[in-house]
């Protein structure tokens, strides 16, 4: 019979040593939020200084996206490695042992989700766009977004994760199971976390009994059998990236690297780079909000796009009176994929028949793409739809509304087109996006 870390290495997982600051560390000014959000609003990141001060925080250990291209990148990564290694030798970082964490995160917007604090094999995972790895990206890798990050953890002591990685469970037999037992675990954090990102708290799984659970549960859901039942796919998906596809990539780049230094020392296999730090997330957990990200075209014409759009399907505009109406029907169409459209003069949708990707998304960036590769167009990824309508309607511009994605089509898509189209969703606003506050030795 194979141990249980024999089992979950065989699902891509491994349960981390853990680091948390030390009782008299205020847990509120610890933790910040993920380095890849408000990156056009710097006066965030200088306020989040002012309030951290000079107590412990993981702001001294990242850098804020804003600054990849400061004058001044390499003297921050300088210090946010000397801070690391000071952090470890001077006790505000001490380990917790070894286990899973099992975290629940309340924000202004979202009553609760669950996800499971836990470290992913990056030998069984793969960025690129055709890959049939068990742990996969969702959306397309931009390469050269990874050699400044490469700067970043090449040097690093200690991992602090704001990725995010689903699991698709819609029975609800991983995380869940484990909400009604929460006075049987310890209790390692509970707190409010800065600037409007709500409450969270987090509970050490150790006991063997517990793990085992979670282990059972999960190999039903890597069942080869069980997906392609679902999906029509050969190649498992069992985790696909949700939030810190880049960070991930990066890890994995370091790793890659690492090994081929070390080709000829067989002991290089458990060096603790081998792994990353994430928190797992089921996908159809409620509080896990799904929002679609909207296209602005600039220099272009409605005769431009309905030409491009026909190329990837049989398409059909059809005119409403309103954006609300608009989006009245566009969630309410089974029969066709769907597109909101506004310009100066329009607003309707466009119905798509024998559409030439799994979503309406993909079809959408096809169209997009092949426009802007054949005219002076450009685009834009807007959150929101009031801003997408009011720059949409400018003269020589036009808004792509999308729909909500469904969760039941996610891992679908994955396991078809090999990756979503880019900037298809977000998971959640800004605020709710993961915040830094478990870390890990990497060296």
């Amino acid at each position: 019979m194979k141990s249980i870390d024999a089992e979950l290495a065989d699902l891509g997982m491994k349960i981390p040593d853990i680091l948390l600051p030390r009782e008299d560390v205020d847990m509120t000014r610890w933790s910040v939020v993920a380095c890849d959000q408000y990156t056009s609003e710097p006066d965030y990141w200088k306020s989040l200084e002012e309030e951290v001060s000079e107590s412990p925080s993981t702001l001294k250990l990242i850098l804020p996206e804003c600054y990849l291209e400061s004058p001044d990148k390499a003297q921050r990564i300088s210090q946010i490695n000397r801070t690391m290694e000071s952090y470890l030798s001077d006790g505000v970082l001490n380990e917790t042992g070894t286990s899973l964490i099992l975290v629940e995160r309340k924000t202004p917007d979202s009553p609760s989700r669950w996800g499971l604090v836990a470290a992913l094999d990056l030998e069984k995972y793969d960025y690129s766009k055709d890959s049939t790895s068990l742990i996969r990206a969702t959306e397309g890798t931009i390469l050269e977004r990874i050699p400044p990050r490469k700067q970043i953890r090449q040097n690093a002591a200690i991992e602090l994760p704001h990725i995010m990685v689903l699991i698709d469970d819609p029975d609800k037999t991983v995380i869940e199971p484990l909400q009604s037992r929460l006075e049987s675990f310890q209790c390692l954090y509970d707190f409010e976390l800065m600037k409007n990102g709500g409450h969270i708290r987090g509970f050490r799984l150790s006991e063997e009994s517990d793990i085992l659970s979670i282990v059972r549960s999960m190999k039903k859901l890597a069942d080869p059998d069980r997906f392609k039942s679902l999906y029509g796919a050969d190649d498992l998906i069992l985790f696909a990236m949700g939030d810190g596809n880049h960070s991930l990539a990066t890890a994995k780049a370091i790793w890659e690297d690492l090994k081929q230094r070390n080709r000829d020392n067989q002991e290089i296999m458990n060096h603790p780079s081998r792994w990353a730090l994430v928190e797992i997330e089921n996908i159809y957990d409620k509080g896990l909000l799904f929002e679609p990200i909207h296209r602005v075209v600039f220099n272009s014409s409605f005769a431009d796009f309905q030409k491009y759009l026909g190329k990837y399907g049989k398409t059909e505009f059809k005119a409403f009176d309103s954006v609300p109406a608009l989006f009245e029907h566009v969630s309410s169409s089974p029969e066709f994929q769907i597109l909101g459209y506004v310009d100066s003069d329009r607003t309707g949708v466009f119905e798509i028949d024998s559409p030439a990707a799994t979503i309406s998304a993909g079809t959408a960036q096809y169209a997009i793409d092949s426009l802007i590769h054949d005219t002076h167009a450009t685009v834009d990824y807007i959150h929101g739809i009031d801003t997408t309508e009011r720059i949409g309607r400018q003269k020589g511009n036009f808004g792509v509304f999308l729909p909500a994605l469904d969760k039941s089509d996610f891992f679908r898509t994955v396991a078809k087109d090999g990756s979503l189209p880019r900037k298809t969703f977000s998971m959640g606003h800004a605020h709710e996006k993961r915040y830094y506050l478990e870390a890990r030795k990497i060296r």
